[in-house]
C-alpha cells in the first residue's frame, strides 16, 4: 500500500489527543456535577438517559474521524492497467552529423540549433509515434518509433559528429534506413500518415538518391527538409576533445579551410519530389513551428498502448467507512424509554 498525500498521515496524531481530551472533560464534568447535585436528582434530571449509547456514539464519531483521515491521505493498493489510445502521424526524424554540421553561422552551431529545434518538436507533440535516424555518409536508426518521448530525448542528446565513421553527407543512405523503419510498422497497419523530416544543411556528397526518393513517395511517405544554416556560409571550426579550445579549422586534402554554406536548392529539391515541404532555421524558430503546422493537417491515426499503474487508488473505501460511522453515531439514541 502507498498513499497520494503520506504526509496527512501525521494528522492521525490527533486522533489519541481527542480521545485522551474526551475523557478528561467527562471526568471533569462528573466532579463539577457532584459538587451541585447529589446522585439521585442527577438521575431524576436525566431521566431516560442512556449511558451505553452516549459511549458508542462518542466511539463511532472517533473511528470515523479516523477513516476520514486516512481517506484524504488517498490510499493505493493492488495494480490496475488500462490501455491508453492516443492518435498521431509515424514520423521520422534524419538528423545529419556530417562534419559541416558544426559549422557556427547558427549559434551555437548549426548540429546544437537543430538538436534544440527537435526538442522543442518533441515537446509540442500529442501521440505521435517518433524516431530518430543519424546519418552521414551511412545512417543509422538511432531510436526506433516510439511513443516516449522522453527516452527519444536521451537518445537525441547523445547524437554528435564524433559518433559517425564518415564526415560527408549521403541523403541516399538516409532514405533507405527510413524506408526500412517504415517498412517494420506494416505488421501494425494504421490509417497514420508517414512523414519523413531531414534535417541538413543541405550538402550532400553521396550518390544519386533519386531511387530512394521515389521508393519513399511510392510507399506513400511523405519527405519535409528542414535547412539550417546561412546562405554566406562559415567555416569548421575543430576544438580539443572535450574543451572549448580551438585549435584550428576544417581543411581538405590540398590544406585549405573548407567553407559550407546552406544548400537550399538541394533541400528544396527533395521536399519538392517528396512530397512535402522545405523548411529554413538560420536564427529564429519560423521553420519547426511551421512543421507542426503543417503536421497537424495530416491524416492521424490510431495507436494503442498499455499504461500500467502500480497502484490502484482505494479512498472511497476509506470515505464509505467513515460515512457508516458516522450515520451509525447520528442513529445511536441516548435516551430511551424506561419500562
Amino acid at each position: 500500500m502507498i498513499w497520494e498525500y503520506p504526509i496527512l498521515l501525521w494528522l492521525l496524531i490527533f486522533i489519541p489527543v481527542l480521545v485522551v481530551g474526551v475523557w478528561f472533560r467527562t471526568k471533569s464534568l462528573k466532579k463539577r456535577r457532584t459538587l451541585f447535585f447529589n446522585e439521585e436528582l442527577f438521575l431524576k434530571l436525566r431521566k431516560g438517559f442512556w449511558k451505553p449509547g452516549d459511549v458508542i456514539r462518542t466511539v463511532f464519531v472517533i473511528i470515523g474521524l479516523s477513516f476520514l483521515l486516512l481517506a484524504f491521505a488517498g490510499p493505493k493498493i493492488g495494480t490496475e492497467v488500462r490501455e491508453v489510445k492516443r492518435q498521431g502521424v509515424d514520423m521520422l526524424i534524419a538528423l545529419d552529423l556530417s562534419a559541416s554540421m558544426n559549422a557556427e553561422d547558427v549559434r551555437p552551431s548549426r548540429l546544437e540549433k537543430a538538436k534544440f529545434e527537435i526538442n522543442r518538436l518533441i515537446e509540442r507533440l500529442r501521440g505521435d509515434r517518433v524516431g530518430l535516424i543519424v546519418f552521414t555518409g551511412e545512417a543509422y536508426l538511432q531510436s526506433p518509433m516510439t511513443l516516449d518521448y522522453s527516452a527519444l530525448k536521451l537518445f537525441l542528446d547523445i547524437a554528435d559528429t564524433d559518433q559517425m565513421p564518415s564526415s560527408a553527407t549521403d541523403f541516399k543512405a538516409a532514405m533507405e534506413t527510413a524506408l526500412t523503419a517504415f517498412e517494420s510498422l506494416e505488421e501494425n497497419e494504421t490509417e497514420a500518415a508517414k512523414v519523413l523530416l531531414i534535417i541538413s544543411d543541405g550538402e550532400d556528397h553521396g550518390q544519386s538518391y533519386q531511387e530512394s526518393l521515389q521508393n519513399l513517395v511510392d510507399k506513400n511517405i511523405y519527405v519535409y527538409t528542414l535547412g539550417i544554416g546561412t546562405d554566406a556560409g562559415t567555416t569548421i571550426p575543430i576544438y580539443e576533445e572535450n574543451s572549448t579550445t580551438l585549435i584550428g579549422y576544417k581543411r581538405d586534402r590540398t590544406g585549405k579551410v573548407v567553407t559550407t554554406s546552406l544548400q537550399s536548392d538541394e533541400l528544396r529539391q527533395i521536399a519538392n519530389k517528396g512530397n512535402g515541404t522545405y523548411y529554413a532555421i538560420e536564427r529564429g524558430n519560423d521553420g519547426i513551428d511551421a512543421f507542426l503546422a503543417r503536421v497537424d493537417e495530416l491524416e492521424k491515426g490510431e495507436f494503442s498502448s498499455q499504461e500500467y499503474a502500480d497502484y490502484k487508488n482505494q479512498y472511497q473505501w476509506m470515505g464509505a467507512l467513515a460515512l457508516f460511522c458516522f450515520t451509525f453515531a447520528y442513529l445511536i439514541p441516548t435516551y430511551r424509554k424506561e419500562k
